[in-house]
């Protein structure tokens, strides 16, 4: 069984440790939610939808760099397969007590903490992001 969005996460930490300038996903809904919350919280700069030379969908991110520091120094997968994590909106913790985001799939769709607590839905938890 192979998680997607554990892999997508991976294609991101990777990028950054490279050092690369941008980056290539396989698209999903899912994965261009996520991408947009972390260009709408300032850490990639843009993102779009392409196709490689085989015709499929990928995402294309341009990642952001800060005096050249990575702009996110961790992400990491909080719900798996194995071990899922729904909270509801008054349980959902904190990520370095408010310094990172937290990003969860809700009935509302694909929401940072904030904005959960903020709309009052809870979901899963699907990483942290600092």
């Amino acid at each position: 069984m192979s998680d997607s969005i554990s892999n997508y996460l991976t294609v991101i930490r990777n990028a950054y440790a490279a050092r690369k300038e941008t980056c290539t996903a396989v698209h999903s809904r899912v994965h261009m939610s996520i991408a947009q919350i972390l260009k709408a919280e300032g850490y990639i700069r843009d993102v779009r939808e392409n196709t490689d030379a085989h015709g499929h969908k990928i995402l294309e991110m341009s990642l952001k760099y800060v005096d050249e520091a990575p702009a996110i120094t961790g992400i990491r997968r909080e719900s798996r397969p194995g071990r899922r994590l729904y909270y509801q909106h008054r349980e959902i913790p904190r990520t370095l007590d408010g310094l990172g985001i937290g990003i969860l799939t809700t009935s509302r769709g694909v929401l940072n903490d904030r904005a959960a607590r903020r709309q009052k839905v809870g979901g899963e938890m699907i990483c942290s992001v600092w």
